[in-house]
């Protein structure tokens, strides 16, 4: 057996003590799997006294994590600290500098400076893997990078984020409302204090860049996702969109068309017995479609020590076999630009909801606006009648272009006897 691959972790918050963990417990197996040992040799975090459940005696403890980019005793750096910029980018770029293979979690990382730090890595003759920065513990990344390069991708899309997953999905078991979910989850550690990034799409957009990048050849672009998150959700559509056949998820999709590339993170409404629609709870699920393969579908945990060290030890393992890839499935200076498409031109069906007062002539001044716009309605519901008193109308309408879908609901949202800005979700059918 050859001479031990040697490790060293910066970050020693829950992934990192679940990678940890995970060297220490899984040693033997690992070395034969790898064809050599993977020895732990340095660890650097902000509090050394901090009690996180894992050994770290014996080990070289480093104040300032960038100290590890030029430890002699470290081969591979695995960057746990999280974020674009600051430490975990600075460790990153000394690392590849330094010859050093890198091994990370951190999508932000990768989805804003993926394409340089790859270019950095190539030229060096080192690794930047980065399979736990997507979806934990499912081996998307190596799927789309090997697995599938025998195929042209033509699309992909999935549930990419479990806190907005748990959140919709007991809103519809429970028909309870956005805000009570999500003190829920985050009394279950599900959500963070701050949900923000979570709710509002942006880690679900960061992965849906990274996708893209491996699955089309192009240039990460993060710039070029449009981004919705699911705070406007409410137990309202969940109700009407089950009457209608559908189910609600955040969805980051990212597709080729005629145009070029769509990426784009929001709520969608899928076919009830579409297999994304089955979910549920933290899980994350992708499905891609290549031309050779058709679709095929991954789900498992998103997040969380076990998943996510998984992730982490496995691209290790890799990089302890000499496997070489390029970072994004083809050399780093052949990506092309993503020539990311604008939302505004996207096609496709969708489902509106309005508050209006039941009265007379309504419906006209509604199809006035559809009409002027080049929309064509498909079905309608209305719950109910109460006389001069709102009532919900829903709407879907046939395949039509999103700037003139916008264009339709600011003209609705003009009309008087409509009270509330109406709610537009899109529908995604996956024909």
């Amino acid at each position: 057996m050859t001479s031990p691959l040697r490790i060293g972790i910066a970050g020693l918050g829950t992934v990192g003590a679940g990678t940890v963990a995970v060297l220490r417990e899984h040693a033997t197996e690992l070395a034969v799997r790898a064809g050599r040992p993977l020895e732990l040799t340095a660890v650097s975090a902000r509090d050394r006294s901090k009690d996180r459940g894992i050994d770290v005696s014996g080990l070289t403890w480093h104040e300032d994590a960038a100290a590890l980019a030029t430890d002699p005793n470290v081969d591979v750096v695995a960057e746990l600290i999280g974020g674009a910029d600051g430490v975990a980018k600075s460790l990153t770029e000394a690392a590849l500098a330094a010859g050093k293979h890198v091994v990370t979690a951190n999508k932000a990382l990768i989805a804003h400076h993926g394409t340089a730090l790859a270019r950095a890595a190539e030229s060096n003759g080192v690794s930047l893997a980065y399979e736990a920065a997507v979806a934990g513990g499912i081996p998307i990344i190596k799927a789309l990078r090997e697995g599938l390069a025998a195929n042209r991708v033509e699309r992909l899309y999935g549930i990419l984020n479990g806190t907005c997953n748990y959140i919709l999905t007991n809103m519809a078991q429970s028909g309870r409302e956005f805000a009570d979910v999500l003190a829920e989850a985050q009394e279950l550690g599900y959500a963070e204090t701050d949900p923000s990034f979570d709710i509002d799409g942006v880690d679900t957009a960061h992965k849906l860049a990274i996708l893209a990048s491996v699955a089309f050849g192009t240039e990460v672009d993060f710039d070029g996702v449009h981004v919705e998150g699911i705070r406007h959700v409410s137990p309202v559509d969940i109700e009407f969109a089950r009457e209608l056949g559908y189910g609600i998820k955040l969805l980051g999709v990212a597709a080729r068309t005629a145009d070029g590339i769509e990426q784009r993170v929001h709520p969608c409404m899928v076919p009830e017995n579409a297999p994304i629609n089955h979910v549920n709870g933290v899980f994350n699920g992708i499905e891609v479609a290549g031309d050779f393969v058709d679709t095929t579908i991954y789900e498992g945990r998103g997040a969380g020590a076990g998943p996510t060290a998984s992730a982490v030890v496995a691209d290790i393992i890799d990089i302890a076999r000499g496997n070489a890839v390029a970072t994004f499935a083809v050399p780093a200076d052949q990506l092309k630009p993503a020539e990311t498409v604008a939302m505004d031109r996207h096609r496709g069906p969708y489902y509106v909801r309005l508050m209006v007062v039941d009265k007379p002539g309504v419906f006209a001044g509604i199809a006035t606006s559809l009409g002027d716009n080049n929309v064509s309605m498909e079905s309608v519901l209305q719950r109910g009648r109460a006389p001069g008193a709102p009532v919900p109308v829903v709407m879907t309408v046939h395949d039509s272009q999103e700037a003139d879908m916008l264009r339709t609901l600011d003209a609705i949202a003009k009309l008087d006897a409509v009270v509330e800005a109406p709610r537009m979700i899109r529908i995604e059918t996956f024909e």
